[in-house]
């Protein structure tokens, strides 16, 4: 007997469809939602090598996702399938039918068709919405898209405050407008009342980036990373992730302790509030040998899985300050409660590189517990606005200008190559084999845990595939593989375009820099076999012939460019011996490099 066509069978059901990183049960547009369809496809994994601890989290936190709402109630379809597509066709087999081109299908989403019905939040990468709307219109069926809840800001609020013109960018990677963070920030603080004194902000300063550049003293210890020991489906989701896909990084679970449920991610979250915080703002820049975390709130990945909505962590810093608020440098954390007025800043633009426009990711586990008891014993520190600010502009501000700027300049963002780049990323980006000590600990950050803090990604990993030559594009997709938060629309912004300079869309000069800012930034330079006060000859820092010769290289284009004079006066003071002897460095270091001997 042949089945009826599925509009005659759930024409009246509603179908709220949720993406894996959209993994939260108090989400609205679940609340006029019949049943939930989740999808666990696995075809991308299979065509790139992804980090093992990446796949493994997204994977695990959707079945635990799946789960937690079955407990809540919720009639819950969970299919594993290679593709979104084959994954409509077995829901809609199993709720009664429905072939390819049945009909009812509404390509605009919101169609009348008595197929089935399906809503999504527009999931934030390019196309995305579209692509399934299609592969639900195939099948017969509608799919509306609607407004992101796991975001502070809609594109209509984008909208209201650029304009109805958009942007465009040209083959030579220029845009023909440009947007700076600065100053969207200043208005999603307006606009929502966050951190405000009415119409001022708090303290009379809007950005207290200045004091969030020191570095911690050799005694200093930061507090633990919140520990989340792996339940029994995280290991066994982990064992298939091993034997289904080719993966890269660490494969062991050993150090695997990523927040994989809601309950999990909120108690991270209080972790790093009482004890992170503190500390966070004055050493958020900074870069210590064997310490992958310092004082960084490590909750990225939560916060671009859904677990957390992205307006907790603000909300919660924000009462942290209003509770335990000093001045702006106040709390010295080194001293452990002593306050202070805090000690002279560092800025990129005191190292001839890089400015700043604005930017800079089951139950939870028993350890977890007990550290977090152990410590709600102790009275909290004392949380200075700069840190408050500096963790608060990295959420409302920089997370929500790179998506926004993501949606204006895409598909072109993800090709720009303002600068021509063109080399192929060198060999220790995958084995972290090199005898550079600062990107030998950050890709080992990366292998080791999926994961490094934003300077290490910027003014490391970023800034010597910009003076070295490689390819945004390549850049881009070896964050995109390596990191447990990344995804495509916060990897292609933030590498592209600010690591890359690929398109002037959101940023006035590149973030380059010689081995200058690492040096005052870190502790690397001390134990590194390089000398980074030297620029050539053998055993000089690559990154300071890198730099120089960069500059000449990239000359006709960054000449004039943001705020690049100063580079370029020191450019000018340079004689043709000394810049023969740059030139000559460089290509011993990009042939270093190359061949993996660096």
């Amino acid at each position: 007997m042949a089945l009826a066509p599925l509009s005659h069978v759930v024409s009246d059901r509603t179908t709220c469809w949720l993406l894996g990183d959209q993994l939260n049960p108090d989400l609205d547009v679940l609340d006029a939602a019949d049943d939930v369809l989740l999808i666990e496809a696995h075809g991308f994994a299979d065509r790139k090598p992804y980090h093992a601890h990446k796949l493994t989290l997204v994977f695990s936190a959707m079945r635990h996702f799946r789960d937690e709402l079955r407990d809540r109630g919720r009639d819950v379809t969970y299919v594993r399938a290679e593709s979104f597509g084959e994954g409509l066709d077995e829901f809609l087999a199993e709720r009664g039918g429905g072939e390819v081109g049945d009909g009812g299908g509404d390509s605009d989403g919101g169609g009348d068709g008595d197929g089935p019905r399906l809503r999504l939040m527009r999931p934030a990468s390019h196309g995305a919405g579209e692509r399934l709307r299609e592969l639900v219109a195939e099948r017969g069926g509608t799919l509306e898209l609607v407004d992101n809840e796991l975001f502070w800001t809609t594109p209509a609020d984008w909208r209201a405050w650029a304009g109805e013109e958009g942007t465009e960018i040209g083959a030579d990677g220029a845009a023909d407008r440009t947007y700076r963070q600065e100053n969207w920030y200043r208005h999603v603080r307006r606009e929502t009342g966050v951190l405000m004194d009415g119409e001022e902000p708090v303290g009379g300063e809007w950005n207290y980036d200045d004091l969030n550049q020191e570095t911690p003293p050799d005694d200093w210890e930061p507090p633990a990373r919140p520990a989340f020991e792996p339940d029994d489906l995280t290991r066994e989701t982990h064992a298939w992730v091993c034997e289904r896909f080719d993966t890269w990084g660490n494969d062991s679970l050993d150090e695997f302790a990523w927040p994989v449920t809601r309950e999990a991610a909120l108690d991270a979250l209080d972790r790093f509030v009482r004890e992170g915080l503190p500390a966070f703002g004055r050493y958020e820049d900074a870069m210590v040998g064997g310490e992958p975390f310092l004082s960084h709130s490590v909750l990225s990945p939560m916060i671009n899985l859904g677990l957390l909505d992205p307006h907790e962590p603000v909300r919660a810093v924000e009462r942290a300050y209003e509770e335990r608020g000093v001045e702006p440098g106040a709390y010295d954390p080194a001293e452990h409660g002593e306050f202070d007025a805090g000690a002279a800043a560092t800025s990129l633009d005191d190292f001839d590189g890089g400015g700043t426009d604005g930017g800079g990711a089951a139950s939870s586990g028993e350890g977890a517990e007990e550290e977090t008891g152990a410590a709600a014993d102790e009275e909290p520190a004392p949380v200075p606005l700069n840190a408050a600010e500096g963790f608060i502009r990295q959420v409302i501000g920089w997370r929500e200008f790179v998506r926004h700027v993501y949606r204006e300049a895409m598909p072109e963002l993800a090709d720009a190559n303002r600068l021509a780049q063109s080399r192929e990323l060198p060999p220790a980006y995958w084995d972290g084999d090199t005898d550079m000590r600062c990107l030998s600990e950050a890709v080992g950050h990366v292998r080791e845990y999926g994961y490094a803090h934003h300077i290490e990604r910027l003014m490391v990993l970023s800034n010597f595939a910009l003076v070295y030559g490689v390819d945004p594009a390549e850049l881009n997709e070896w964050f995109h593989l390596g990191f447990v938060d990344a995804y495509h629309w916060v990897t292609t912004p933030n590498v592209v375009a600010m690591g890359s300079f690929g398109t002037d869309v959101l940023s006035s000069k590149p973030y380059a820099s010689s081995g200058s800012y690492v040096n005052r930034m870190s502790d690397h330079c001390a134990d590194c076999r390089y000398a980074v006060s030297r620029t050539t000859g053998e055993g000089a820092c690559p990154f300071n012939a890198l730099y120089w010769d960069f500059l000449k290289e990239n000359e006709e284009t960054l000449r004039g460019t943001g705020r690049m004079g100063l580079m370029y006066s020191h450019v000018d003071g340079k004689d043709e011996e000394e810049w023969e002897s740059i030139r000559e460095r460089a290509e011993r270091v990009r042939e270093l490099a190359a061949d993996g001997e660096l």
